[in-house]
């Protein structure tokens, strides 16, 4: 590991162009509850029944509930040393890109600037007649929030399942890929797609991989360094003492 670690953090030193995909590994080690699996139990429903345009139609309180209640433990959570380690990060390399499956916004609240949210933010908010966005961090917005501007129904402003990624947010999540001189694949299962793909896009672009979670992912074997732990432990070693 020692070896690695010091191979990366050289490689990072000498590359202008640095491009990050953080998965729910990263939000786990703050306690925030995985979506998928026992921690995405909810009143006896999955968050994946919940977590659908089809369940919002039917029924929008239960699914503002079930959010609110995401919404209230997210609150009490905070930014972990991965996450500041990448602000730290973001602040050496000439040009940055953090993407994030994540939607809990801790990468914002530790001082990322250039954050590609592709999975939306828990702590926003669309209207489902005009479209307008507001960023509201209330622990509970109601049963049935609606716009200020147009009073019509809001919604949470994350990517649901059945639901496509904002083409602009890929696009650019994409370029991102393409251009980086490393990418470093952190705390993901890397078996969502389109997230899981851009590791193969930035191979493709002669990019360096390193996989940075705590056990091996179907995209191990594309990497050119994997580094099997906790990424609170690892990332900070990664930007300590730079010259």
């Amino acid at each position: 590991m020692e070896t690695s670690i010091n191979s990366l953090k050289e490689a990072l030193k000498n590359a202008e162009r640095v491009a990050v995909l953080t998965g729910a590994g990263v939000s786990a080690e703050s306690g925030v509850p995985t979506f998928r699996g026992a921690d995405g139990l909810w009143k006896n429903y999955q968050a994946t029944e919940l977590a659908t345009p089809e369940a919002f139609a039917k029924d929008p309180e239960l699914v503002w509930e079930f959010y609110n209640w995401r919404r209230g433990l997210i609150a009490q959570k905070a930014c972990n040393p991965a996450h500041t380690a990448l602000t730290a990060l973001e602040r050496l390399i000439p040009d940055f890109t953090l993407i994030t499956q994540n939607v809990d916004g801790l990468h914002l609240l530790a001082g990322s600037r250039h954050v590609l949210e592709i999975h939306g933010n828990i702590w926003r908010a669309r209207c489902t007649r005009c479209g307008k966005e507001t960023m509201d961090r209330a622990p509970d917005m109601g049963r049935r929030p609606t716009c200020a501007a147009c009073g019509g129904l809001l919604r949470p402003a994350v990517v649901w399942f059945g639901e496509s990624l904002d083409p602009r947010i890929l696009r650019q999540a994409i370029e991102a890929a393409q251009q980086c001189r490393i990418m470093l694949v952190v705390g993901t299962s890397s078996v969502v797609q389109p997230a899981a793909s851009l590791a193969f896009t930035a191979k493709s672009g002669g990019a360096m991989l390193a996989e940075i979670n705590l056990e091996k992912t179907p995209n191990s074997d594309l990497m050119d360094i994997v580094i099997l732990g906790k990424a609170g432990e690892i990332l900070p070693r990664l930007v300590e003492g730079w010259a």
